[in-house]
């Protein structure tokens, strides 16, 4: 009935089945470039989004990640 032809579309961007850049406990270094709509910063490591609880747009802070999903990851700072 249905078939599915190349890479999936969500929201006109592709997304590909790329390894995960990160993975829960490591710590990383990151810019926050933006708020979600949530109130959480939105960085980005190797174009793979992370979400941090309590940072702000414009702030680089360490952070420790908390949780992986498919396309995004969870994040606090690290003192």
């Amino acid at each position: 009935m249905f078939e599915k032809k190349g890479p999936q579309k969500r929201f006109g961007k592709k997304f590909s089945k790329a390894p995960c850049p990160v993975k829960e406990g490591e710590e990383h270094e990151v810019s926050v470039e933006a708020i979600g709509r949530k109130g959480d910063g939105i960085a980005r490591i190797e174009n793979f989004v992370i979400f941090v609880p309590g940072a702000k747009a414009g702030d680089k802070v360490r952070v420790r990640i908390t949780g992986v999903k498919g396309t995004f990851a969870t994040a606090e700072m690290v003192a």
